[in-house]
């Protein structure tokens, strides 16, 4: 067998998988997500699963990125809304809040639980085999979306800004940061239920936080043409 056969092979017995552990994802929930039910539903013994997957939160993270399509397909048009990059940016939070505040679970299995393993290996092999959910996309926002770290995703992107006098270079990575720290601490309140919040609320609150530290790092002079307010 070539090694082009091999591959094509395995690409398909992950489909297999992955779209097993995404009905048993919609079936019973993310919370009752085990090996043994996805090998079930496709067929096969658990240890065929293992061959494919290290351990169980390597596949429940490539399922949960097949409930990201609605954010990718959406934040384009999110992106359009600004007239610089600071702008789009922010409207790029706006998209990403709508949709991780929506699916919580699913959004920090990508984004905050542990993986036992690098997470940006883990987000190019999920391109790899779905590379069509991101084709449509400007080729800029392709190359950004293949980074798994969103501190780094979101440096990729407003480091435009300083090109456009916006931004300090020194306060791309700072900004980065604080912003992914703001939505993680909120993520982790509302997920715990340590604070009495719609859905709604934890959004405007986030974005809130996200725009008033973004604003107190653009040059001063820039700031008026930053027409976006959460």
């Amino acid at each position: 067998m070539s090694v082009n056969r091999k591959e094509i092979q395995r690409a398909r017995m992950l489909r297999y998988f992955l779209d097993a552990a995404i009905d048993v994802m919609e079936e019973d929930g993310i919370d009752h997500f085990t090996i043994r039910k996805i090998a079930d539903k496709a067929g096969f013994t658990s240890s065929t699963a293992y061959n494919y997957f290290k351990d169980l939160s390597h596949l429940k993270y490539f399922a949960a990125m097949r409930f990201t399509t609605d954010y990718v397909n959406e934040l384009p048009e999110y992106l359009k809304k600004g007239n610089n990059t600071v702008e789009s940016w922010l409207y790029s939070w706006e998209c990403f809040c709508k949709h991780s505040f929506e699916h919580p679970k699913i959004y920090s299995v990508i984004f905050m639980d542990s993986l036992g393993s690098v997470p940006e290996d883990l987000m190019k092999y999920y391109y790899q085999i779905y590379q069509n959910d991101i084709l449509d996309l400007p080729e800029q926002i392709q190359d950004i979306m293949m980074e798994q770290s969103f501190s780094k995703r979101s440096a990729l992107y407003i480091q435009s800004a300083v090109d456009e006098g916006f931004i300090e270079q020194d306060n791309v990575a700072f900004i980065a940061d604080i912003t992914l720290l703001i939505w993680k601490g909120m993520m982790n309140t509302v997920m715990n239920h340590r604070r009495k919040s719609t859905k709604e609320e934890a959004i405007q609150t986030t974005l809130h936080y996200v725009y008033r530290n973004v604003m107190g790092i653009v040059v001063p002079e820039k700031r008026r043409e930053i027409n976006v307010s959460f």
